[in-house]
């Protein structure tokens, strides 16, 4: 008996996948923002690490990571620009 596997090919089903990956590289630059801010000494408050843990949009991460690398506070990571 043949298993019908069209699903996985369908553009709903790659959908979900591009969702996945988006949420998984959001993720993993929220670990990394959080790590280098804990490696250079930046203090955060609860609110602050929620507002990182809880952000979905991998290109606002990346932007928060490449200041985390240079900035001296919190408030440089997070300034608005």
């Amino acid at each position: 008996m043949a298993v019908d596997l069209s699903f996985y090919k369908s553009p709903l089903s790659e959908e979900i996948r591009d969702e996945g990956r988006a949420e998984g590289r959001a993720e993993g630059r929220a670990e990394g923002l959080l790590l280098i801010l804990d490696v250079r000494g930046i203090a955060i408050t609860d609110e602050t690490r929620e507002k990182i843990t809880s952000c979905n949009d991998p290109q606002l991460l990346h932007q928060w990571l490449n200041r985390a690398a240079t900035a001296a506070t919190a408030e440089e990571v997070f300034a608005e620009e």
